[in-house]
């Protein structure tokens, strides 16, 4: 049997789905479980045809075994420092010691590269971690995608679809990278069966911006969505500013978190380029206005 493709992060969404698609493809899959993991959950992955390592991250010794013979590392670690950098630097470190010749960390953004120090709590924690990741003597990849377009009918606040409107900040023609979270998994399965990927590699399923969001949501629903602009960026960072001063700041995602998300992105400067969608074919790209049906049907000839 082929070496194993090793995913940690493999009881969360994205884990999962690139799982599914590595197995699709008839890959070796060992997925990483913590030991406080559901038990529905680690029975979900070995029916799946995974192999199963229960792990302790600060274990080096157990962290190795799980790692040795494996041809690829892939993380889709979510946290906050003791999970981006602590974890995954046990598990980057534990993959050096199996002698794993590749490595893709849990990136999937916008190219935080771009960004400065301290515009992005979370981007400064994966930067963090790219300081000890690209001294190892491992091959790195990430995957960058955007932003998921799945946020854009949940929790991200840009199509309020109550309002009829589309919120922006700065420019309505800023163009935004968008991809959703099923393609990002297809794509990383693919990264992650490729021995040849260079440092970083960007995908975007839909590249759109404010203004093409308000048409695309007028055409779905049949309603008019007109554009809303909420102010400049200079304003956005000043509302992020007190949110973290009066918010906790020990989730993950709270509220001013998404805002830094979306300043970086209506800045252009993470703008993903060039990209990299034709590297693997057979890859069919969800587009932003499919996403936008399956929760706002069409109910009118417009759409």
């Amino acid at each position: 049997m082929n070496d194993p493709i090793v995913i940690a992060g493999a009881t969360g969404r994205l884990g999962g789905l690139i799982i599914s698609e590595l197995l699709r493809l008839d890959a070796n899959v060992r997925a990483l479980v913590r030991r406080d993991s559901a038990a529905d959950d680690v029975e979900r992955l070995c029916k799946g045809g995974a192999s199963v390592s229960i792990v302790d991250y600060f274990d080096a010794e157990e962290l190795k075994r799980a790692c040795s013979s494996a041809s690829c590392i892939v993380s889709a670690l979510s946290g906050l420092e003791d999970v981006i950098v602590d974890a995954q630097a046990q598990l980057l470190h534990a993959a050096v010691k199996a002698g794993v010749p590749r490595f893709i960390p849990s990136d999937y953004a916008v190219d935080f590269t771009k960004l400065r120090d301290g515009s992005n709590r979370n981007f400064d924690l994966r930067r963090k971690f790219h300081r000890q990741l690209d001294t190892a003597p491992v091959a790195a990849t990430s995957v960058l995608n955007g932003m998921f377009t799945d946020l854009l009918v949940g929790p991200a606040p840009v199509i309020l679809f109550k309002l009829h409107r589309v919120l922006y900040w700065e420019d309505a023609d800023q163009l935004l990278d968008f991809t959703t979270i099923e393609n990002t998994a297809e794509f990383t399965a693919r990264a992650a069966l490729d021995p040849s990927t260079p440092r970083f590699l960007r995908i975007a399923g839909d590249v759109v911006s404010a203004r093409d969001l308000a048409q695309i949501s007028t055409d779905v629903t049949g309603e008019q969505f007109k554009l809303m602009r909420a102010g400049g960026l200079g304003r956005l960072a000043g509302i992020i500013k007190v949110m973290r001063l009066l918010m906790r700041s020990d989730e993950v995602f709270p509220p001013w978190q998404g805002m830094q998300y979306l300043h970086n992105m209506f800045s252009g400067l993470p703008k993903l380029d060039p990209l990299d969608n034709d590297r693997y074919p057979n890859i069919r790209w969800t587009k932003v206005r499919e996403v936008i049906q399956k929760v706002r049907p069409v109910n009118s000839p417009a759409g």
